[in-house]
């Protein structure tokens, strides 16, 4: 089996696709500590440790990790804001929003690693007349990797959520990346195959319940763990004016269908996505880190979903459970990589590492 670093991995969406495709998760390292109990929690043969990775030397890594040379794959998802024409080559490393991402590279030199892949939102590549983009291939191409990139859309690979994200993938000893080779999923994942067996357990007063009904579906199938048991499922609902309010919008709708007079102030202004209802029968909108402040709303009720209902909705199937408060959990779970879109990322490049690329 590969050997996978995660890098800012959080609760571990990245690494849960990377297990999925048959990968041994090694440790994750990320500075939120509800997130890295979920790691924990979730991974229970690798180490996740809470720690600011400025304070990681040499010495410390080798104590916590052993031997790096061992690694054959580092992923995650460093923050890149800090690149900018302006800084050039001299002040880039002292820019405090790039000093993680060198930590980063810290690793990899640490490594040398067969595979890096680096998550990022889709922005990166346009910014700057895409500055950070071409920093970030020539980084790693001075270190004799092959880079590529390329943003892809959740959906396209399993996951009931329109989501963009850019991802880089280096290799280095074998062929270089091939995204256009991923495979793709075959059905478009709806909303209500994500969480439409959960709708009878709306009244549900416990975080903890049974499925019983048989599934239905392929990705039902994936969701479930063979109890059927569900944790994570708290619902709340929110105030009764806002309650009033997300009443008026049908699937898909949003805060254009709710009567002027229930508004406060009166706007024409607002975004799109605000009080979006979300369509049973098409994917998801993104989803946020948000809780009480979340703009999307469940298809039949009026209230958001639930971080379970959030969670299936990032394709985390059912044996994945989220520590922390409830708050923390919806930041774990907007954070996240959906792990069905790493795991295609993860299937396709095992192929390029084993020199069995289709």
């Amino acid at each position: 089996m590969l050997n996978v670093l995660d890098l800012f991995c959080g609760c571990g969406g990245l690494s849960e696709g990377f297990r999925l495709a048959g990968y041994n998760i090694v440790g994750g390292i990320d500075f939120n500590s509800a997130a890295i109990d979920t790691f924990n929690n979730n991974f229970k043969n690798a180490k996740g440790i809470c720690i600011d990775l400025f304070t990681m030397d040499k010495k410390k890594i080798l104590e916590e990790f052993g031997n790096l040379k061992k690694i054959d794959v580092i992923i995650g998802g460093p923050p890149c804001q800090g690149f900018s024409a302006a800084n050039r080559y001299k002040n880039e490393k002292a820019d405090p929003r790039n000093k993680l991402f060198f930590e980063f590279v810290k690793f990899v030199d640490l490594a040398e690693p067969m595979a890096i892949v680096i998550e990022n939102v889709r922005g990166i590549i346009t910014t700057n007349n895409g500055y950070a983009k071409d920093r970030i291939y020539e980084i790693f191409e001075s270190r004799g990797y092959k880079v590529v990139h390329k943003i892809l859309d959740a959906s396209e690979y399993g996951v009931p959520q329109r989501r963009l994200r850019n991802f880089f993938v280096m290799t280095k000893g074998c062929e270089v990346f091939n995204f256009s080779k991923i495979k793709k999923s075959r059905k478009i994942i709806t909303v209500k195959e994500a969480i439409g067996e959960l709708y009878k357990y709306d009244f549900n007063n416990k975080n903890v319940f049974i499925l019983k009904e048989k599934v239905k579906t392929n990705y039902q199938r994936y969701l479930r763990n063979k109890d059927g048991i569900v944790f994570n499922h708290d619902v709340r609902y929110p105030a009764e004016k806002v309650q009033k309010r997300i009443s008026f919008v049908p699937q898909g709708g949003n805060w254009v269908n709710v009567p002027s007079e229930l508004w406060a102030t009166t706007r024409t202004n607002r975004h799109s996505s605000a009080y979006k209802r979300l369509d049973e029968n098409q994917t998801s909108v993104t989803i946020d880190t948000g809780n009480s402040h979340s703009n999307y709303f469940h298809p039949l009720y009026n209230r958001i979903p639930t971080v379970r209902e959030a969670a299936r909705l990032q394709s985390f199937n059912d044996d994945f459970i989220f520590l922390g408060n409830r708050s923390e959990q919806y930041r774990q779970v907007g954070n996240a990589v959906p792990p069905l879109l790493s795991k295609a990322i993860a299937d396709q490049l095992k192929g390029v590492i084993n020199g069995e690329e289709e």
